[in-house]
């Protein structure tokens, strides 16, 4: 599919509910959240809007991200989920995001961020996974976690243990995720959990629009 009808998909999927009054054009206020969330920094967001004679400030164009509360589409039926967990650090504090990703597709399934690493909370992520896709018949492909061998031994899902190969798939989204919050810090930076985990769920829509 070309991109710029992927983008164009996706620009039609960002729901401006949330607008009264705000006086920016409806279409750079869309474009503004896909740029941010394809990768540009919110200075240099704020930067594109200023091409079109429109000043508007970073925490403006955050604000229009979080309340636009995008969310990755559910009702996948996968073969195979890789899913795994990694530390990101939020206000100096170590929190543990969750993710389930589809190798075969690239694409990002559900996300969570949770404050510390347990059985229940892992086992409360796969029963939010089942919640959103049809992933009871689906391969899960998991490192040696012993959190993530409990959920699926609980759920009753099948798994097998991989490092590499379509594992990669979860890796790679990592990898830019943390490229994303090092980088551009003001992501997350004095951000509560809960808005950094909206933001995950926005960054995991707009992943899928444009993978």
């Amino acid at each position: 599919m070309p991109k710029n009808t992927r983008l164009s998909g996706c620009l039609d999927q960002i729901d401006l509910d949330f607008v009264e009054r705000e006086a920016t054009p409806q279409l750079l206020m869309k474009l503004s959240i896909q740029l941010h969330l394809a990768g540009l920094s919110l200075s240099n967001t704020v930067s594109f809007l200023e091409i079109f004679g429109v000043e508007r400030a970073r925490s403006t164009v955050h604000n229009w991200v979080h309340k636009a509360d995008l969310q990755p589409e559910s009702g996948r039926t996968p073969d195979h989920v890789a899913v795994d967990e990694t530390v990101i650090r939020l206000n100096n504090e170590q929190y543990w995001l969750y993710a389930a990703v589809g190798p075969e597709t690239n694409e990002l399934l559900h996300t969570k961020l949770e404050p510390t690493r347990t059985n229940m909370i892992a086992r409360t992520f796969f029963a939010d996974l089942r919640e959103k896709h049809d992933i009871d018949d689906a391969v899960f492909l998991v490192d040696g976690a012993p959190t993530l061998k409990d959920a699926c031994q609980r759920h009753g899902l099948r798994f097998r243990y991989e490092k590499h190969g379509n594992r990669n798939a979860v890796e790679r989204i990592f990898r830019e995720i943390k490229r994303r919050t090092s980088s551009f810090s003001n992501c997350f930076s004095n951000a509560a959990a809960d808005t950094a985990d909206n933001w995950l769920r926005s960054f995991s829509f707009a992943w899928n629009q444009l993978i």
